[in-house]
């Protein structure tokens, strides 16, 4: 009887897994900010809070 732990054929699996999905939410995270920064969505939010703060009571 070994005094020593055997290991499976998947060791380190954890870690690369949680790699992978780090790697795919900063890929994620570069995308959405592209979007939120394009022209489109920055010309209708500021036209957005334009509106609203000129709303008279």
């Amino acid at each position: 009887m070994s005094k020593f732990p055997t290991f499976g054929e998947d060791d380190g699996m954890a870690t690369v897994e949680y790699a992978i999905a780090t790697l795919a939410a900063a890929a994620l995270a570069g995308v959405l900010y592209l979007i939120v920064n394009g022209e489109a969505v920055v010309a209708g939010l500021t036209a957005l809070i334009e509106r609203a703060l000129s709303v008279k009571f």
